[in-house]
């Protein structure tokens, strides 16, 4: 049995899979946010659980904010900032008394997609999470690249590319940079924008409704960040040249994003063409969770 930890930074998602892909147990929790030797605790009681509800003990694997640095063997670069510095991973396999194996979570949605989702049977898969975080993940024959340093993928802190006059120099990042693809093109960032070109500050499910209901102004602002959102992703295909790109996270169940971005990406391909399927994730929310658990398919 496989079990995956799916660590965000409002909920843990928890799943013990069969050797072929079946669910045996599946729980989510709350974070414990702010407070590491919670996280660290509350990861093992989850891992109890699942086992307990699965009558048999599992290989762990977990998808985490961020990556272990292969230099200091400590978190680095998570939006869930209490983790950064921590020696995350001996401290898990020190409390479950097993080897973990640890992924950045768009990795394990990108693996997830490829062994059994959207992207299964292609050799590149690049997988994009866009919610109240962005970033992205690259599987490769459904095994993910995590690269020299770990950051293959980080495609959340690019700069947005051919940025325009008014786009400079963006908004704040939590990275401690300006105009980062995340500060662009996440839900929180969709609202940000509303907001700035408004006056009106709603969430961005408030702006997807507004323009489902024909508010212009809504539609302008979907246009914007379709726009912003083709530029950074050609970027990527120009990069990778991927077989599938698969979109995971919140801003996925949007009809509206997934119809509207081929013709946005279209323009800034290096080709004489872009046919490159993009499709929603088949797992939704679970693909990140079931990722984590397949990082044990691998040698």
């Amino acid at each position: 049995m496989r079990i995956g930890i799916d660590l965000g930074g409002t909920k843990i998602a928890g799943i013990a899979l069969a050797s072929d892909g079946a669910t045996r147990a599946e729980q989510r929790i709350a974070t414990p946010r702010d407070d590491y030797a919670a996280t660290v605790t509350a990861i093992a009681g989850l891992v109890g659980d699942l086992e307990a509800r699965a009558g048999v003990p599992g290989t762990v694997g977990i998808g985490m904010p961020g990556a272990i640095s292969p230099r200091t063997g400590l978190v680095k670069n998570a939006n869930s900032v209490w983790l950064n510095g921590r020696p995350f991973a001996q401290d898990l396999e020190r409390i479950l008394a097993r080897p973990v194996r640890l992924e950045n979570d768009a990795n394990c949605l990108a693996v997830s997609e490829a062994v059994d989702g959207a992207g299964a049977g292609l050799p590149v898969v690049w997988a994009i999470i866009l919610g109240t975080g962005v970033g992205s993940g690259i599987a490769l024959h459904g095994r993910a690249l995590s690269g020299r340093d770990r950051i293959a993928g980080e495609w959340g802190h690019n700069p947005l590319p051919s940025a325009r006059d008014d786009e400079r120099p963006g908004p704040a990042c939590y990275c401690g940079r300006h105009g980062c693809l995340e500060t662009w093109v996440s839900g929180p960032a969709l609202a940000a924008d509303h907001a700035r070109c408004t006056g009106t500050a709603i969430r961005g499910e408030g702006v997807i409704a507004a323009l489902r209901a024909g508010d212009a102004a809504a539609r302008a602002t979907l246009d914007r960040y379709l726009d912003r959102l083709g530029r950074g992703i050609a970027q990527g295909v120009n990069l990778i040249d991927p077989d599938v790109i698969v979109i995971g996270g919140g801003l996925s169940r949007v009809p509206e994003i997934l119809a509207g971005l081929p013709e946005r990406v279209a323009p800034h391909v290096f080709s004489d063409a872009f046919d490159t399927p993009i499709r929603p994730s088949r797992h939704g929310d679970a693909s990140g969770v079931r990722g984590a658990a397949w990082l044990w398919n691998e040698p």
